[in-house]
């Protein structure tokens, strides 16, 4: 088996631009990933295809995005026992009718769903680091390191705030 990855699909390549803080996360933790475009409904066999040999290569997770019906992290669900991240995107509706397209799934076929668009995406690609992580200790302490990072500079801020504050 080679390398674990994660693979990344969307609906269309317009999902890009919200998509991009799980890619750009995912390189922070130096996990490698696979982007595609893929469709449950226009081309359900590829997608078919795609997962069930991203399975066999050594996906480690699958992190699915899309808009409207938002049926493509479902269908990539039943398709792997693997984790499934499903983000929605704000193509209508404000995103609400991804949000329950991708949230609303049969009992066993689970897709953990994060919050609409790029919030979403960048949480993705942190889930599915926490998911690697559980058997990569160097990655867990990667992601504790972040962690530890981002209360830092959360830290700093209030300093600032209290010092502006103060005056």
């Amino acid at each position: 088996m080679s390398e674990v990855f994660v693979a990344i699909l969307m609906g269309s390549d317009s999902d890009l631009p919200q998509m991009q803080p799980a890619i750009d996360t995912l390189a922070k933790f130096a996990i490698r990933t696979e982007v595609k475009v893929s469709s449950a409904h226009r081309t359900p066999q590829a997608t078919h295809d795609y997962v069930t040999g991203a399975d066999q290569r050594g996906c480690g997770v699958f992190i699915a995005a899309a808009g409207m019906a938002a049926h493509l992290a479902g269908a990539v669900a039943a398709n792997t026992t693997k984790p499934v991240i499903g983000v929605p995107i704000n193509a209508s509706l404000q995103g609400m009718d991804a949000l329950l397209s991708t949230v609303q799934m049969p009992g066993g076929i689970p897709v953990a769903t994060v919050a609409i668009g790029k919030a979403g995406a960048k949480n993705a690609a942190y889930l599915a680091a926490q998911i690697l992580a559980t058997a990569d200790a160097d990655l867990a302490a990667r992601v504790k390191a972040e962690r530890a990072e981002c209360a830092k500079a959360v830290e700093a801020k209030d300093a600032a705030l209290q010092a502006q504050l103060a005056k």
